[in-house]
């Protein structure tokens, strides 16, 4: 996106540590990712009227202050659905077989859970469905509850925002305490929404993408884990690309602009990639976690 915006904007280029109360109080957009928290302590005193990131979760947006102050925000739902669907189809490919005599539980079933739910459909697995906000608006024909996926499903994979308050509240929704031994969790998500001193404890096998704490991710954890990936499962080219366009879309629309196109939209690459060398970069290495991450060569 570099250079793109210059003929609209006046536009400074900062890397996500060096964002200060300093450097954006004359700012009227903010355009982040997952690392810049946009709070109070950030953004008091400033003119920053939008808040845009270029990723689905937007936890590291303090909505409730930007709402009570007038700051519009926006995320990039859908952005990297695609990526993250192929992450968990890489993972089934290597740890999983005999789908046909296994069920699958997709807990969130949104832009990436449903498009995990095609694909383990196609691949013959038994799938349960797993989203409380849908089954309210929806009804409940189609959806179980997380206690039924924890007591018949042979994998859980994760697909929902991290939320720690409100009427479903995804902050350690997940403490393993109603889990079959060999259940295998895929946390692709946010980091939080498994409790990870109780899958610690629980010792059941899993794969994980997202951790509590990033970048200090628990070190006993990824020796636990069967896999371990550094926050990597919707880093591809073709997601990139499709969250700078939908952070573009809404800059350009809050401030009346005419919509603008990136060039250069990339296609799509092959799910298939070596998950294990990527996991064995971050067990050899975690305390390298955001390092690995910032170098990661997109898919």
């Amino acid at each position: 996106m570099k250079g793109f915006l210059e003929p609209w904007f006046d536009v400074q280029y900062i890397d996500q540590t060096d964002f200060t109360p300093e450097v954006v109080r004359d700012a009227d957009a903010l355009l982040i990712r997952t690392r810049t928290r946009c709070n109070e302590t950030l953004l008091r005193g400033s003119r920053v009227q939008f808040i845009a990131t270029a990723t689905i979760g937007f936890d590291q947006i303090d909505t409730d202050y930007c709402a009570k102050n007038g700051i519009a925000w926006t995320n990039s739902p859908g952005c990297n659905a695609q990526g993250v669907c192929d992450y968990v189809e890489t993972v089934l490919d290597k740890l999983v077989h005999d789908a046909a005599n296994k069920t699958l539980g997709i807990v969130g079933v949104g832009h990436v859970g449903k498009l995990v739910e095609q694909m383990a459909r196609h691949r013959g697995f038994h799938v349960l469905l797993c989203d409380p906000p849908r089954a309210e608006m929806e009804g409940p024909a189609g959806f179980v509850s997380l206690e039924e996926i924890e007591s018949k499903c042979d994998i859980i994979t994760f697909h929902v925002p991290l939320t720690r308050e409100g009427k479903h509240p995804t902050w350690h929704m997940e403490t393993c305490t109603h889990l079959k031994p060999n259940t295998l969790l895929i946390n692709a998500a946010r980091g939080g929404v498994i409790d990870e001193q109780a899958l610690l404890k629980a010792g059941n096998p899993c794969v994980i993408d997202t951790w509590e704490n990033e970048p200090h991710a628990n070190k006993t954890l990824i020796e636990h884990a069967l896999l371990a990936t550094y926050h990597i499962a919707g880093y591809t080219r073709r997601g990139k690309y499709n969250a700078s366009q939908m952070v573009v879309d809404a800059l350009f629309e809050h401030f009346g602009l005419p919509r603008q196109v990136l060039p250069g939209k990339p296609e799509d690459a092959p799910h298939i990639w070596d998950i294990d060398a990527v996991s064995n970069q971050l067990k050899a290495h975690p305390e390298n976690f955001e390092t690995l991450r910032e170098t990661y060569q997109l898919r």
